[in-house]
């Protein structure tokens, strides 16, 4: 075993409080190396990202330190329960939300299953396309495919970055969601644009997020007390129980298995393009 793979397993090791408090020190070290202008937090409304949001929280309280601000990603496909639950936490914890969108894209389209010529796109998004290695005259707009992935989160958080002076941005993906992500590190510079990924949950497992969510009562989306394990593209998720998230066995099934197949096996290469 490496001395990565001897670390990450002694970090996933640790009791809830000691990962709460690994998290913190990772969080300390990133608001002393951004500004707050500098830095933003990645928020869906989903279970992680809404725990990511409330350490930074918990731990600019505790420093005397402004919260940074967010950002969404506008794909046009987010599930209504999960922006609900962002305006809930807008007002009950005094957040700031910035939201992305290719609307590009999503102006010529009704529906998913519609073609989208590629002439008709702008000068960004045709180029974006080319420089992907996307040489087809159209592609079928398609919430989770990786030509639609690319466009409306990838090419759009690649021009907000290289737009507004954004030094380093903060997601909530974990070692244990996906195999793509396993050698993922707490701090990750990344290129075209340059700027700082900051990943201070990677350590924690899909029960520990129950786990934290439960006994800090942090608010969480509806649809998970549906029976929703993992939320994606609202026309590409179903949930497989009717039992609430937390009570189901999260250890005898990977955790996004209701998400698109395609996307799944596809996201090494997201990874390597700048996809969260």
């Amino acid at each position: 075993m490496s001395i990565e793979s001897k670390e990450r397993a002694r970090l996933m090791a640790l009791n809830l409080q000691e990962k709460i408090n690994h998290a913190k020190k990772i969080i300390r070290q990133a608001l002393t190396r951004s500004s707050r202008d500098d830095l933003y937090l990645a928020w869906t409304g989903h279970k992680d990202s809404t725990t990511m949001l409330w350490l930074f929280r918990e731990t600019c309280r505790e420093i005397k330190s402004p919260l940074p601000r967010t950002m969404l990603i506008d794909d046009g496909f987010l599930f209504d329960e999960a922006l609900s639950l962002m305006e809930h936490v807008k007002r009950l914890w005094d957040v700031k939300v910035l939201k992305l969108k290719n609307r590009d894209v999503t102006g010529k389209t009704h529906k998913v299953g519609d073609s989208i010529e590629v002439s008709a796109l702008n000068t960004m998004n045709r180029l974006e396309l080319e420089n992907f290695g996307f040489r087809d005259d159209a592609f079928i707009f398609s919430p989770d495919s990786i030509v639609c992935t690319h466009l409306m989160k990838t090419a759009v958080l690649k021009q907000f970055v290289e737009n507004s002076g954004v030094k380093a941005l903060s997601t909530a993906i974990r070692w244990d969601e996906h195999e793509a992500r396993g050698r993922e590190k707490f701090f990750s510079p990344r290129a075209n644009p340059d700027h700082m990924r900051i990943h201070p949950m990677l350590h924690f497992t899909e029960r520990d997020i129950w786990d934290i969510i439960q006994q800090f009562q942090i608010p969480v989306c509806s649809l998970y007390e549906r029976g929703y394990r993992s939320l994606g593209a609202k026309e590409s998720t179903s949930k497989t129980s009717d039992i609430p998230r937390w009570e189901q066995d999260l250890e005898s099934a990977p955790e996004r298995a209701e998400r698109d197949k395609e996307k799944e096996e596809i996201m090494a290469r997201l990874r390597a393009i700048g996809y969260i």
